[in-house]
Order: C-alpha cells, then structure tokens, then sequence
C-alpha cells in the first residue's frame, strides 16, 4: 500500500473511529512533523549546500536543523567554536582571512577569520523532513512516510489525545511513537556505519 497524505488522514480517524476531524487532523501531522524534525536524526535527512562565503556573517538554508560539517574551498573543514571562544578570538585578531571556525549568531553562521575574499564553502547539515500538504500534490508524500509511516501515524495520535481530552491514550501513542523513532534511528545508523571496521585480506 502506498502512503500518502491523504491515506495518513484516512487512517488517523479510523484509529480514532471518528468522522468530524477532518480540519483538524492536518494540524496533527503538522505537530508531528515538527516533532519527529527534532527526533529523528536519519542519513536521508542529511543535505549539501554549496555556496560562497565572502561576509562574517552568513544565512544558514531555509531548511536547516543543525550543522554536520563546514569546508572552505572542498578541503578545509571549519571547526566550531563557542561564542566566548569566538569573541576570545576576534580580540586577539580581527583581521580576515580564510574562515577556520564558525559560531552561531543570532540566526546565522559567524565566521573566523571573517573572509577577505571569495571562498567557496559547501555545508552538509541535519534538513528538514519535506512537509505532507494538502494543496501540494508533489507534497502528497515523502521518503518518511513511504518508509516509516508509523511514525507518521503514532506521532499524530500522540498530539490527537490531548485536542480530545483522552488523557489516557497519550501513553499508548507515545510508546509506540518512541518505538517506532528508536527503530528508525538505530537504522539509519547502522545503514551509515555498516562498511566501518571491516578490513580487506
């Protein structure tokens, strides 16, 4: 069976053997999606953006969750740093150069030495999963869903109990929710770790 936004609604008011939350069953999966986005950390989430960093200060991708890894110019990895590491540093040498450590700042990427020219910087980070939408049909699914709906389906009961005051199916979805969110994580790691060790004879 294929899985799509509209079979996920299907079957959350089947598993809650109700009829009239036809408006609010969106906002559900919506609040499991924001859920399962601080959940859930899968190689399937993992995106490259390739870009320049010419300014101290840079935005970080629409989509972004958090950062694996920065590199300037395909080989040098920029390290993170803390804030009061960072400001440690810019009182020692604000000068610009290549940028060899990075903080968060308000929002964006701070950068240090901050770039004296055009470098080109690539960042593999942690993305969001691809929200389901109604009025999006190229959004009528994603790889989550496809894979795991189960923890589509036991996240957004777990936020339908409290909209409908049964306090006591909370326990129930979330245990099956965490279940289904411990299987997927140990999956993906043993997917992204799967050739390390071995050794050629």
């Amino acid at each position: 069976m294929a899985f799509t936004f509209t079979t996920l609604k299907t079957n959350i008011a089947d598993f809650l053997n109700r009829d009239d939350l036809t408006a609010v069953i969106p906002v559900f999966i919506e609040l499991a999606e924001a859920r399962i986005n601080r959940d859930l950390r899968h190689w399937q989430m993992e995106s490259r953006s390739e870009t320049t960093f010419d300014e101290r200060y840079e935005d970080l991708p629409d989509d972004w969750v958090e950062t694996i890894r920065i590199t300037v110019d395909d080989k040098f990895e920029v390290t993170l740093v803390s804030q009061a590491k960072m400001q440690e540093l810019r009182q020692h040498d604000d000068s610009g150069g290549r940028p060899r450590h990075y903080t968060f700042s308000t929002g964006q990427v701070e950068f240090w030495p901050s770039p004296d020219s055009s470098y080109s910087g690539s960042m593999i980070y942690v993305a969001t999963i691809d929200a389901l939408s109604n009025t999006n049909p190229d959004a009528g699914t994603n790889w989550l869903l496809e894979t795991s709906p189960d923890v589509y389906l036991y996240g957004s009961l777990l936020h339908s109990a409290p909209y409908l005051a049964e306090d006591p199916r909370i326990q129930i979805w979330a245990g099956l929710y965490q279940e289904a969110m411990t299987t997927l994580n140990n999956t993906s790691d043993a997917a992204k770790w799967s050739g390390v060790g071995l050794v050629m004879r």
